[in-house]
């Protein structure tokens, strides 16, 4: 197995769960919450990755961190470089197309949390913010790990995304998902079935954590 690739696809997967982490929560909770008119526009663009072939939002990623685009200028300008075929380009695509993974999972937890607890916290003084951290969150964990583990599973897995945003260039965007296909193309059977292997079980794995932990939301 591609030792390097795999590192790689660890180091990409954890970051993405930690950005979505922190990001995803906040917009969960307001999505959650939240009686504005037209949600449903927010909502219908967080849960557009699901629906979009890989390809096409790789496409219009690739394009919009471009050096033509306003960002990818903006980028070069502050650090020198460009983001499609680095690391850093690779990273913001999983980001975007693992959203609605983490951000489903986490609204979908907020909302089932009984409102007169949090009221009855403000009551007591609480303010919002220490009540969504002593209140809410621990109440909600169980849809946060989900969304964490829905996440991170995804990245490790993906593969339309990242090809088109990072290439493959080993050491630096070449994850096992491409691995496995540069196995295949080079007829290399035995090294492309050890690898997907690994992420059979891993995925099999995962998948299991996660029933339980949704199983234990269950009343008893």
């Amino acid at each position: 197995m591609d030792w390097t690739a795999f590192w790689l696809t660890m180091h990409l997967a954890i970051w993405t769960t930690v950005i979505l982490l922190v990001l995803g929560l906040p917009l969960a909770y307001w999505l959650s919450v939240s009686r504005i008119p037209g949600k449903f526009l927010i909502e219908a663009v967080v849960a557009l990755p699901l629906v979009l072939p890989p390809t096409v939002l790789g496409f219009y990623l690739l394009v919009g961190l471009g050096p033509n685009s306003p960002l990818g200028r903006a980028y070069e300008a502050v650090t020198g470089s460009t983001l499609p075929f680095t690391f850093g380009g690779i990273l913001v695509a999983s980001v975007v197309a693992n959203l609605p993974f983490a951000v489903r999972p986490f609204a979908a937890a907020f909302a089932a949390v009984d409102r007169r607890l949090e009221e009855a916290s403000w009551c007591l003084g609480v303010s919002r913010l220490a009540t969504f951290f002593r209140v809410t969150l621990p109440l909600s964990w169980p849809g946060v790990v989900t969304g964490m583990i829905l996440t991170f599973v995804h990245t490790v897995g993906e593969f339309g995304v990242v090809l088109m945003i990072g290439g493959n260039i080993p050491g630096v965007t070449r994850t096992l998902s491409i691995a496995i296909y540069d196995d295949v193309q080079a007829l290399n059977y035995a090294a492309a079935n050890q690898t997907a292997l690994v992420l059979l079980a891993f995925s099999f794995a995962v998948l299991c954590l996660t029933y339980a932990l949704g199983q234990r939301r269950l009343p008893v």
